[in-house]
């Protein structure tokens, strides 16, 4: 079984590849990304690839005699809403080219593509549902959107065997602050747990839709290991989260770390930034999610123990390696 996933340099691709290469049947797989990636781990089947998806030729690279193709790579919330022909350029135009290329191969590939509950907008209903119509309220949630309904029409005429898997807001996310607008959400854990400040745009009563990124990576692993038969004729799925106050990530904090990680957190409101994240959902109904297999976590407290310990084990891998 061959891979690929695009956007393979990032922290959620790099771990998606170190969980594919516990499986044996992998006998190749592609990390393309526009910067040059590290290698996740020592492997032979490992390939990178550095490539810009939004130029002729490159989506042919990456897709080449791939049985399953995971569609990460994309400009984030942030900088699509800054940027507008960049997002549509990377993450509508870039996501077609893709899926050409998966056509023109004639392997009917899997192709998982990461979407977002940024799809969504208001109105919103009390609790999201699999039939809540998508109404987004940035450029993101928009190419998102434009996105899914790609896969799910290349995936109807047989092109490809599309999972289109929407992706609660991911925490705590480990290295530097990125170009997402819910950068923040993982800024006030991570930094104030490295004796950092941080800067928090919105108040602590809003709510977020959260999910570990050990959680994201296992239901991207299972999405792909889904039958057709099993997701039917519908291949879009909320995936779980928790429901989270911004005031309840701060308070877990100091559970975790102290009353003086808290400390570290400064609220400065940015409107800009409130105004996508506070269109974006908090509540979901994942029955069908959980029915077809996908997991999620229990509660935020646990969320910041396993990026410590994630972060413990990286240092440690790190400092073998010297």
């Amino acid at each position: 079984m061959k891979m690929a996933i695009t956007g393979g340099g990032g922290f959620l691709g790099s771990r998606l590849a170190r969980a594919l290469l516990a499986d044996s049947r992998v006998e190749r797989l592609v990390l393309a990304d526009l910067a040059p990636a590290q290698s996740p781990v020592d492997d032979p089947r490992l390939a990178l690839l550095t490539t810009d998806l939004s130029e002729a030729g490159a989506a042919e690279s990456i897709v080449e005699g791939a049985d399953v193709i995971f569609h990460l790579a994309a400009i984030l919330s942030g900088q699509a809403e800054a940027e507008f022909d960049l997002g549509m350029r990377v993450n509508l135009d870039g996501t077609r080219r893709l899926l050409e290329a998966a056509r023109a191969g004639g392997r009917r590939p899997r192709f998982v593509f990461a979407s977002s509950l940024a799809v969504f907008g208001a109105p919103l209903p009390p609790v999201v549902t699999d039939d809540t119509a998508a109404r987004p309220q940035s450029s993101y949630g928009a190419e998102k959107a434009m996105g899914e309904l790609l896969a799910a029409e290349f995936s109807r005429r047989g092109f490809v065997d599309s999972r289109i898997l929407r992706l609660p807001t991911v925490c705590v996310r480990p290295g530097r602050p990125n170009a997402a607008a819910s950068s923040f959400v993982s800024g006030i854990i991570r930094e104030p747990l490295h004796g950092e400040k941080a800067v928090c745009p919105v108040g602590p009563e809003l709510a977020l839709w959260l999910s570990s990124p050990r959680s994201v990576v296992a239901n991207l692993v299972h999405g792909a290991s889904l039958s057709a038969e099993a997701l039917g004729a519908d291949r879009t799925i909320n995936l779980p989260g928790i429901t989270v106050t911004v005031g309840e990530m701060i308070a877990s904090l100091a559970r975790v770390a102290g009353r003086e990680a808290p400390a570290r957190i400064e609220f400065s409101g940015d409107p800009a930034v409130r105004r996508i994240v506070s269109s974006w959902p908090s509540r979901f109904d994942v029955r069908r999610a959980l029915a077809l297999g996908f997991s999620g976590d229990l509660e935020f407290e646990a969320l910041i123990r396993e990026f410590l310990a994630d972060e413990a084990a990286e240092k440690g891998v790190s400092q073998g390696s010297r």
